[in-house]
């Protein structure tokens, strides 16, 4: 069902704003640039009315944390089904793109400044031109959808195709206007269905998920303490949606196989609890269970942001089956890695990652 959206002033008589209009998408396109966080905490703008290779030219386009592409194209004055044909139509092109074609996209869209630089000071991290644009994902922005494009949109997000929609709306108050967002499917299922099967060379290699999930426990500057998460049982992320929403997929009783981003896999455990705010985790201990926030000593884990659940510091209680300290983690030539924090991985790379470390930890079944 399309998403609408009714608003009404809060007071003893409640009035229902009238739904407005912008004066153009255009106007739409010019605010998402002047604040990229309309679209989403997690993106970065990069480039901006680039030419394809068939013409057209793709309204935005912006990169995610792990170095995914995301297409953004405004529905402007084409049907809902037109702008999803024409959304896929240009995602082949942004397939294609090779890290010099996407740093020369940015000089143009922000000249004199430097791609790699400005992802270290948005993210944080380096950006690592091999997994450049190994994913990307496709993002209709519209006022409405048929019910027809919504059930084309559900059926490619169902299988692996990364595609979604932002439904916005405008509604006049006074001599002001304002304007409400809302996703028509979970933006986590996206990221992941972006991620799932990464290129290898150019060609997309997939094969069925092995049921097991790919987790990814990154340290920073003290900000997690791998020790603590071994001696506690847990795995933890933070610091944006982006990163801890994806620990939402996990759900107790399935196995996670954890990789520390810089050092390699240092164990496998089993889910044992739903992720919960760093405000709301405890950890057993032998005066019975306490806050984690008062028990963790070694990490921040976001403790600034523990009343800010979009930056806090999240947690998924894990039982170990198998966990090593850092200085004895596996990390082989050709093992998976990837920057989400959980994920489904669907490429050969997975399954023989997991036979090795089973080779490796022989204990484990």
């Amino acid at each position: 069902m399309p998403i609408r959206y009714a608003i009404w002033t809060v007071g003893g008589t409640p009035r229902q704003l009238a739904e407005g209009r912008l004066p153009s998408e255009r106007a739409l396109e010019d605010m998402f640039v002047a604040a990229p966080r309309m679209l989403s905490d997690e993106w970065m703008l990069i480039g901006r009315q680039e030419r394809t290779l068939s013409g057209g030219f793709i309204d935005l386009l912006a990169v995610a944390p792990d170095g995914a592409l995301v297409l953004i194209e405004l529905k402007r004055d084409r049907t809902p089904r037109e702008v999803v044909a024409q959304a896929i139509d240009y995602a082949v092109w942004v397939e294609g793109l090779e890290a010099q074609d996407i740093d020369a996209i940015y000089r143009r869209f922000a000249p004199g400044r430097d791609l790699a630089e400005d992802f270290l000071a948005r993210f944080g991290q380096p950006l690592d031109e091999e997994t450049l644009n190994d994913s990307h994902q496709i993002v209709i922005v519209a006022a409405s959808l048929d019910d027809s494009s919504e059930r084309i949109v559900a059926y490619l997000n169902k299988r692996d195709i990364a595609i979604n929609v932002l439904c916005f709306q405008v509604f006049d108050h006074g001599d002001q206007q304002l304007l409400s967002r809302a996703w028509l499917l979970d933006p986590v299922h996206t990221q992941v269905s972006a991620t799932a099967a990464p290129k290898a060379r150019g060609v997309r290699e997939s094969e069925p998920w092995i049921g097991e999930f790919y987790a990814s426990f990154g340290l920073g500057e003290g900000r997690r303490s791998w020790e603590e998460a071994r001696r506690y049982g847990f795995i933890s992320a933070g610091g944006g949606s982006w990163y801890s929403n994806t620990l939402n997929l996990l759900n107790v009783g399935d196995r996670i196989w954890v990789k520390s981003p810089g050092h390699g896999f240092v164990g496998v455990g089993e889910v044992t609890g739903r992720a919960q705010p760093l405000a709301e985790f405890t950890i057993p201990t032998p005066d019975g269970e306490q806050a984690a926030v008062d028990v963790l000593t070694e990490g921040d884990y976001h403790r600034a942001f523990i009343d800010d659940p979009e930056r806090s510091d999240w947690f998924v209680p894990v039982r170990w089956i198998h966990a090593v300290p850092l200085d004895q983690a596996v990390n082989e030539l050709g093992m998976f890695g990837n920057q989400n924090t959980v994920c489904k991985p669907t490429t050969p790379k997975w399954r023989t990652t997991v036979e090795r470390l089973k080779e490796r930890w022989p204990e484990v079944d």
